[in-house]
């Protein structure tokens, strides 16, 4: 699994632009991912804040994460905005049958693919060496494209989560 989606990103958003990711509770098909980007591209085309557009990047990464950038370098983020985002991701959920706002589901890559387990099963699950410290997982907590580059696919051992498991990571 080829885990280098930063060439992808935006270069000339600034770094401090907002990230939202959001992931899905199981892939999405080669079908619907067409389908989701498209849904996403003309998302960006008309985002606006109170009229102002928002220079804005989509996409679907690894068939579970919807990520989207605001260059806030452009124009602000606000209330409005972030609204308008909600509404897109409840439509997507709404089209596809898939839930993208479930917090106790967590992603790792494991045997080179994108696996979610459910918070609860960690600790059992780093008992058995299924998962280890240096299990690569998705911290979907970032804020910015800067955390995006350097610390969405992170170690186990590296993420918040590994606070709240057994001391072994």
């Amino acid at each position: 699994m080829d885990i280098n989606f930063q060439g992808q990103i935006p270069g000339h958003f600034n770094d401090n632009s907002r990230v939202w990711v959001y992931q899905s509770n199981r892939a999405f098909t080669a079908k619907e991912a067409v389908q989701v980007e498209e849904f996403l591209k003309n998302f960006t085309k008309k985002w606006k804040d109170h009229g102002s557009p928002i220079e804005g990047y989509a996409n679907l990464f690894f068939e579970h994460f919807i990520v989207l950038i605001a260059n806030e370098k452009v124009a602000r983020v606000g209330v409005f905005s972030t609204n308008s985002i909600m509404k897109l991701i409840k439509s997507i959920e709404k089209n596809f049958q898939v839930e993208l706002f479930d917090r106790l589901m967590h992603a790792f890559i494991i045997q080179n693919r994108v696996k979610l387990l459910p918070l609860a099963a960690l600790n059992p699950l780093i008992e058995k060496n299924f998962i280890t410290p240096d299990t690569l997982y998705f911290n979907n907590t970032i804020l910015t494209k800067k955390e995006l580059l350097s610390n969405w696919i992170i170690p186990l051992k590296e993420s918040w989560l590994s606070k709240r498991t057994h001391d072994e990571t």
